[in-house]
């Protein structure tokens, strides 16, 4: 069970969900007199707001939260996640006002996440909860330190993970479910035909490689997911700016997110033939770097035209992608930090995402609201295909002028997939700008949980 949970019977401070139906039959249970010390402090029971109530000794005895309505629109599943930063030290319960109890639970687990690596003093977790009734502990524990690896990952500095380290990460993860792992290093990736990604990992010392896990039953349907794990991106030849290049070692935001999601798959032991492929490099500026203007060959064997060294996600990908598709699984899902264009268009707490499968789009829009993890679809729209023509090859991998750019990049990871029954990309941000609820500042693997749900719904256990 997770650090932040613990066993039922424990000693244990209740945590009253306030909101205008469950005022007055809080204000029962509680007293007249921490009533009127709640209403004389101030408390209203505003969303998202606590009030402490002291005992005869002085201790916390009680606390009120402000809840929204029952069944509101505008309710956050995490809201409950605020209690692991706002509480002091303690066991608490949640009495009352929990819409969902498991996201209420999952919540508070991951508002107490902390990234304490490089911390002389970590706190570690010291607000602990006790899962309300009816909550499978085990199953938000696992979801929970599935999204926490993936959050250590991304926030961990490209300096203490390169791409040998991303390997060394799914290995170990690998050994514990007991998965199979392959990897194709350095030029050898030259030789089986990974040219994209050896040409834009090239240019670093630390050797670029591609990362192949399975696990499951080979009579199981195939589901394959890709990652991409770009260490850090200085931008190439077409260097980024300094502002731009501060946050970079979280450009291997999709391999977080996709190991996140494998973790919960092979955790639940769900009846897939799973499939993790990893592209992990790099991209750094050499005298061996690849250029614009190049023309680079890739595994699919189309030629592919360099348009910027920054967009060098879209190529790694590409070739893993080729990978992913010959094998004809039933389902592939792809991630990426992909484009500052989703960015502009969605904001980072929205992931766009593409498809032109219907089913799979309700699928995982559905599980999107059902885990509050959310995601909106954006039309893989066939006539800005013509952005990416080339006069020199058979595609160039950035469309001109920065239109649509979110939508010219999915089209061009669309050109590698062709075998797959079902394919879907999520351009992912995997960081939260401003803490939110149940959501640290700081790396998150977005998505990862509802891609758990989608395979969940759709293989079963």
């Amino acid at each position: 069970m997770h650090a932040a949970l613990v066993e039922t019977g424990s000693a244990s401070i209740p945590v009253h969900g306030v909101n205008g139906d469950t005022w007055e039959a809080v204000a029962t249970q509680i007293g007249p007199e921490a009533l009127a010390f709640a209403k004389a402090s101030g408390f209203d029971g505003g969303a998202g707001s606590h009030q402490a109530l002291p005992g005869s000794d002085g201790q916390v005895r009680a606390v009120l939260f402000g809840v929204e309505g029952a069944g509101a629109k505008e309710c956050d599943p995490f809201l409950f996640g605020k209690l692991a930063t706002l509480l002091p030290e303690g066991i608490y319960r949640l009495e009352g006002g929990i819409d969902n109890a498991e996201l209420a639970t999952l919540g508070f687990i991951l508002g107490s996440y902390r990234f304490e690596r490089y911390k002389a003093k970590p706190k570690g977790v010291k607000v602990k909860l006790i899962p309300p009734h009816g909550v499978d502990a085990t199953r938000v524990s696992m979801m929970a330190e599935a999204i926490a690896q993936g959050r250590d990952l991304i926030n961990t500095p490209a300096n203490d993970l390169g791409p040998a380290e991303i390997e060394a990460t799914i290995r170990d993860v690998a050994a514990h479910f007991g998965a199979q792992v392959s990897s194709i290093i350095g030029d050898e990736l030259l030789v089986q035909n990974y040219p994209m990604v050896h040409a834009v990992g090239r240019a670093s010392p630390r050797e670029p490689r591609i990362i192949d896990l399975v696990w499951g039953d080979e009579s199981h349907p195939k589901v394959t997911l890709v990652g991409k794990g770009v260490a850090f991106d200085t931008g190439g030849l077409n260097v980024k700016p300094g502002d731009s290049m501060t946050l970079m070692k979280k450009d291997m935001g999709g391999a977080a997110v996709a190991l996140a999601a494998a973790r919960m798959v092979m955790a639940s032991g769900l009846k897939v033939r799973l499939r993790l492929i990893v592209a992990a490099v790099e991209n750094s500026i050499s005298g061996s770097a690849f250029r614009p203007g190049d023309v680079l060959p890739s595994r699919k064997g189309l030629t592919v035209e360099i348009g910027n060294t920054d967009a060098e996600g879209r190529l790694i990908l590409g070739d893993a992608l080729a990978l992913a598709d010959d094998d004809a699984p039933e389902l592939v899902m792809d991630f990426a930090t992909l484009t500052g264009a989703a960015r502009v268009a969605l904001g980072p707490d929205l992931p766009p995402f593409y498809t032109d499968d219907e089913a799979l789009a309700a699928d995982i829009a559905q599980a999107g609201g059902t885990v509050n993890d959310p995601v909106w679809r954006m039309p893989l729209w066939k006539p800005y295909a013509t952005m990416l023509e080339s006069k020199v090859a058979d595609i160039n991998h950035i469309s001109p002028g920065g239109f649509a750019g979110s939508v010219t990049a999915a089209l061009f990871l669309q050109r590698f997939v062709e075998k797959a029954k079902a394919w879907a990309h999520f351009d992912v941000f995997c960081w939260v700008p401003t803490a939110k609820n149940g959501r640290p500042q700081g790396g998150d693997p977005q998505a990862a949980r509802l891609v758990f749900e989608v395979i969940e719904k759709r293989f079963g256990r």
